[in-house]
């Protein structure tokens, strides 16, 4: 009778813990939700072009016919390169403005059409972008200038400077014709924010104000109610104070994104923060480089201890892992390009997180690459809600929770950096659910217990992102 008794209380001690959730997980039969049928909101952004693109003269047309397939993939809107002549006329990535009302139609520095094509080619882009539903950005470059004309500068110990810019000087449009009271130094500074930049426009004479961005046909206004474009890509905005972009964006503004080039999360924040506008996160693009490349540390990803723009101003940031400057430019960036081999896991991370990603048109278009970026942008727009929460992070894994929101229902990203599989035990927010990897690069399914605990895999030098199924 005794041991009756004893067995019986084992018994129920042990149906005790059971019910305290150390259960065994039961791998369902379900199938994965079909994500097109969920939309939580998020886009993407597209550059739409690479350093040196070719071939010259025909960029406008080459990318035309994509538009669809970028809008079906979740782009919302479009940067495109600088759309006017530069002082290398046809050779020209436009980073050399010298008439920035020369969108391919006259014929100085040595050609009519732009490196990207005619004035007409460019119009029936933005013409099928907007029938597409997507914005167009320009390319804006009102730091420096080139190609104008030789003249005596009293402001240099009457020195000849190209500052001169007329019709037969690099401005066939005679719209903002410049000299050297428009350059620094100037009767009104002699540098402005960002230092004496040779051919360094002065915003802070009143013809400069009026010709980009105040008059009616100012730079800032024919782009937008002439040309047509949407928004704004401010180049190099190191090179003249935030109140030049604030000013701009009082004037007609649409939605922007500066090109501060610092790695300090503080200082991009400042920067958002006096200009009103978004800014590339460049210190989430160091972070994973670091992680995944150069210092092959993942503890980089932890934002505990590594700041971000996206972590701080999430709705300020545009995160990247390519650009046309850290791409394929050894003159630009030596040190500071993610490798090949790991832009994927780069992709999967910003399209797990938050900020508002922008994707590489070289990495897209790259036929190695599209269908699993193409699979992440689906997650991106799906999966990808809620609040993040942190696991754990190795010299070589990462394992982040975004818990979901609305009908979204989160997911789980796995990083493996290591060239070996990898393997670990996370409590995450689904609960006696069946997971599946919808990124494809596992067909293992593993299902979490009562408290969401669960065992996830990944293969090596891969990621996984997962989630319910149905």
């Amino acid at each position: 009778m005794k041991s009756y008794i004893y067995l019986l209380a084992a018994c129920t001690l042990l149906s005790c813990k059971k019910d305290k959730g150390e259960d065994t997980p039961q791998l369902q039969n379900v199938n994965p939700i079909d994500l097109s049928t969920i939309d939580n909101g998020n886009r993407v952004m597209m550059q739409t072009f690479y350093w040196d693109v070719t071939p010259l003269g025909e960029w406008w047309n080459t990318i035309t016919p994509k538009i669809a397939d970028w809008k079906a993939n979740g782009v919302d809107r479009l940067w495109l390169p600088v759309a006017t002549k530069g002082a290398s006329g046809g050779y020209s990535m436009g980073y050399d403005p010298s008439d920035y009302f020369d969108f391919g139609e006259y014929n100085q520095h040595g050609s009519v059409k732009t490196r990207f094509g005619s004035r007409a080619e460019l119009e029936n882009l933005i013409s099928k972008a907007h029938e597409n539903g997507l914005q167009v950005l320009a390319d804006i470059v009102i730091n420096h200038c080139n190609g104008g004309g030789e003249e005596v500068n009293p402001y240099k110990n009457n020195e000849k400077t190209n500052t001169l810019f007329d019709k037969t000087h690099g401005n066939a449009s005679e719209k903002f014709n410049r000299n050297y009271e428009h350059f620094h130094p100037n009767a009104t500074e002699a540098a402005d924010e960002g230092g004496d930049f040779f051919l360094d426009l002065a915003h802070k004479v009143p013809y400069v104000q009026d010709w980009l961005w105040k008059k009616d046909e100012s730079v800032a206004k024919y782009y937008k109610n002439t040309m047509k474009f949407d928004g704004w890509r401010f180049d190099y905005v190191k090179g003249f104070g935030a109140w030049v972009i604030r000013d701009w964006m009082k004037e007609v503004g649409g939605f922007a994104v500066g090109e501060l080039w610092d790695g300090n999360a503080e200082t991009l924040k400042n920067w958002v923060d006096a200009s009103g506008i978004s800014a590339f996160d460049f210190a989430c693009y160091y972070a994973i480089e670091q992680a995944l490349d150069s210092q092959k540390d993942m503890h980089k990803l932890m934002t505990s201890q590594n700041a971000m723009l996206r972590t701080l101003r999430p709705d300020r940031a545009v995160t990247f892992v390519g650009n046309h400057d850290v791409d394929g430019r050894s003159d630009v960036s030596p040190t500071n390009t993610i490798a090949q081999d790991k832009k994927l896991m780069a992709y999967a991370y910003i399209l797990t997180h938050s900020g508002y990603p922008c994707i590489f048109y070289s990495d897209y278009e790259n036929a190695e690459f599209k269908a699993k970026i193409q699979k992440l942008l689906l997650i991106h727009r799906s999966l990808a809600a809620g609040e993040e929460k942190f696991h754990l992070a190795s010299n070589t894994e990462y394992v982040v929770s975004r818990l979901g929101k609305d009908k979204s229902p989160g997911l789980v990203l796995f990083l493996n950096n290591s060239n070996a599989p990898a393997q670990r035990t996370i409590t995450t927010h689904f609960k006696s659910k069946t997971l599946i990897d919808y990124t494809g690069n596992t067909a293992e399914r593993f299902a979490t217990d009562s408290n969401g605990k669960v065992t996830l895999k990944v293969p090596a030098n891969s990621y996984t992102v997962w989630s319910v199924g149905q």
